[in-house]
Order: structure tokens, then sequence, then C-alpha cells
């Protein structure tokens, strides 16, 4: 078991490093010619600091000025030109709202000689962000959205409609300059409107869908509020060209080519998880369960972004969640683990990347008075984790490509 768990994290190691978005961005910039005037750099999203440092390293001095705004954190130093600005996520905070003024303030002054070269990664929604409704309003709506279990499109519908950059509007603030645009995805599909709630794509949701997600959750909002939901988005943008690069898909591919390498045979079950965490992980158990009397080593691996509905006061992630609720299903098993990490490296408002559970998870945290039940009931997931030695901790790791969780199996000794 013990080596089992030394596999699955050499799994996600590599795994994680295989989907850095350096090589990436390079390869978008390929052919790529700067504009005869200033080119200005603008980098968002849990992954903006190393999508920034490998812009700067293949453009160089084309790069005038600049402007990366990012996780707390996620910053890993100075970069030539650009300015480096962390800030709240997943609420915005005063820093969001700074930080967005200034890389306004980079492009409004720019004429048609001139470029925007913007770098786009999960996470963008919260760390960029001009609301034009009250900070208080905003800060409101964003925590229903996220205690209700609604998925990633559900809360940028509405946060593309109550703010100055969404849904195009940046695109719009950087005209008559081009905009270059290299998107890294963290949203299943890939849709280019919803990642980052699109600040340099037009919206493709609509009013209606967004009074859609008011109802379906019984939100409550302000008249201001709900009046900004049915107004106009961009419906198109003439100064946009946009790559992306990077994906979920990416990720398991990475994550079963490392199985394959310590000796599994690796089944991608899909690339498209957005199921309630729990129901994720007991799902994962009873394949598990399924295949416990396997005669070869099998790897089952999972990709997307599952969703918590919070009802609790604990703490702990969806990537959490889906690991505990899986460590009843594989009770008692010497032969599997189940994992679920999230690639940016940070799962919920934790420290943990994710978690790590096996046979044995059960038993450690009985003896130590610790329910299951009662811990996800509370989304008290981190703590029992970590009495259990299940924590995934990587750190930031510049990345941000959803999730992706697996089953390990071996045959029974």
């Amino acid at each position: 078991m013990t080596d089992m768990r030394k596999e699955a994290r050499q799994v996600i190691d590599a795994a994680l490093r295989a989907v850095l978005p350096d090589n990436a961005v390079q390869r978008a910039l390929r052919g790529y010619t700067p504009p005869p005037g200033r080119l200005v750099l603008v980098a968002l999203g849990k992954a903006a600091w190393q999508m920034a440092a490998a812009a700067s390293a293949c453009l160089g001095d084309a790069i005038c000025d600049g402007i990366v705004i990012t996780k707390y954190g996620h910053a890993q130093g100075p970069l030539p030109h650009l300015r480096i600005r962390e800030a709240g996520h997943p609420m915005p905070d005063h820093n969001s709202f700074a930080a967005t003024a200034e890389a306004i303030g980079l492009v409004r002054p720019l004429t048609a000689e001139d470029g925007v070269l913007l770098l786009i990664s999960g996470g963008g929604s919260a760390l960029f962000e001009k609301p034009l409704c009250t900070p208080e309003e905003l800060t409101d709506m964003t925590a229903q959205l996220l205690r209700c279990g609604a998925d990633i499109v559900e809360i940028n519908t509405l946060r593309k409609r109550v703010s100055a950059v969404k849904g195009g509007r940046f695109a719009q603030l950087c005209a008559p300059a081009c905009v270059f645009s290299i998107v890294l995805s963290d949203i299943v599909g890939d849709p280019l409107d919803m990642i980052a709630s699109g600040p340099a794509y037009p919206d493709r949701s609509t009013a209606e869908q967004a009074r859609a997600v008011v109802q379906k959750y019984g939100l409550r909002l302000s008249p201001a509020v709900l009046d900004l939901l049915g107004r106009p988005t961009p419906g198109r943008l003439d100064n946009v060209q946009t790559q992306i690069t990077g994906s979920v898909r990416e990720l398991c591919a990475a994550a079963a080519r490392a199985c394959a390498d310590l000796g599994y045979e690796p089944r991608v079950l899909t690339a498209s998880l957005g199921c309630e965490a729990r129901e994720a992980g007991r799902f994962l158990a009873s394949i598990a369960q399924y295949h416990a009397g396997t005669a070869r080593p099998l790897a089952f691996l999972a990709g997307g972004e599952t969703v918590v509905h919070v009802t609790g006061r604990g703490r702990g992630g969806r990537n959490q969640e889906l690991a505990l609720a899986a460590a009843e299903g594989i009770a008692g098993m010497q032969n599997a683990v189940v994992f679920s990490v999230g690639s940016d490296g940070t799962d919920g408002p934790t420290d943990a990347a994710g978690g790590l559970v096996d046979g044995a998870t059960c038993a450690r945290l009985a003896a130590q008075g610790v329910r299951i039940d009662a811990a996800l009931a509370d989304n008290d997931a981190y703590p029992a984790l970590q009495k259990a030695d299940g924590l995934i901790l990587t750190g930031p790791t510049g990345t941000n490509v959803n999730d992706v969780a697996a089953v390990l199996l071996r045959p029974q000794a």
C-alpha cells in the first residue's frame, strides 16, 4: 500500500510537470510578429506568472510594458518590463480592482500601431475585475454562487454581466490596438467566452440564461445587479486573435502516460467530469470494487471539475471531498488507491491541491474518532485527510487546466 501511495504521488508530479504552460505559450508565439508600435503584455489568472515568464523569454525587449495579475503566493519573482501584482481568489478584493485599473491604464492610450499580448488562465474572473455594481454587491453574488454548488459556466455567465472587463469588454478598452490572446483552458469543453469570463472574447451567453441561473439557485440579488444581468454584452470583436493552448485532456493524457510508465494499464474514463464531488468519489470507489480482483495493474482516470454544494462550515475543496468520499468505498482493500488533484495546486480555500486515500484510510480515521460521513456533511475534508496523511501538497504549480482524479489498482498479493 505504501508503494502505491508513492506511485500515486509520482503520477501527480509527472502529470503536473507535463502541463506547465511554458512550451505551450512559446509554441503559440511562433510566427507572431510584434506590432510596429508598442507591445503591452497583460497576464491574468493562476498561471499568469508562468505564462508571462515564457512569453518574456520568447519576446524579450519587444515587450515595452505590462502587468501580471495572479493569486497570492503564485508569483515567483520579478520579470523584465512587467509589474507583478497578486490579488484575491476565489473572491475578488481591493488588490483585484487596483491591478485591473492598472491594466486598463496601460491599454487605454494605445493606438492602431500598438498591440496587446493577453495571456489568460483560470482564476482570472476573480483576479481581474472592475465591477459595474458595488464591490459589496459583487462579493455577495459571488459568495451565493460558490455556496449553492453552481458550476463555473453558471458563475461566469453572471460575472460577465456585472463587469466592465469581462465578456469581451476588456478587448473593447484595448481598441484600436490589436489583441493577441493566448488562453490556457480550465473549463471543460474550452469555451473561450467562459475562461476567466472571456475578457477578450464575444459573449455567447444570454440575458435569459443569466436570469435562469438566478432562478435555479434562488439567488437574492439587488435591483441594480438584476438590471445589469439584462444589459447586452459585446457580440462581436474585430481587434482580437485568439489561440487556445492546454486543456484538461492534456492533463489526463499526461497522467495516463505517467501511469503507463509505472506499469499500469491506463483508461481515461472522461475529461468532462462535472457532478457533485462526493458522488464522483463514490463512483470511482465503485470502479475499484468492481475490478478488485484484477490480474494486472489498472489505472482509471477522470478529468474535469466537480462541484461542491456547501452546507457546512468546515474546511476543504472539491478534490479533497472527492477523495474522502471514495475512502469508505475502498475500505479494507489493500490493492487500491484513489486520488484527486487540482492542477493549479490549490483546492478550495486551502493550501492543499487535493486528497489521496487508500484501503486503510477509514480505519486510520476511525481510530482517531473521525466519522467520514460527518466530515463530508460539514464540508470538512481537509482536517480528516490531514489526520490520515491524505493531503496532497504541491504549492502553486504555475498551471491551471482543471482537475484529474484516478483509481490505481494492482493485483492482490
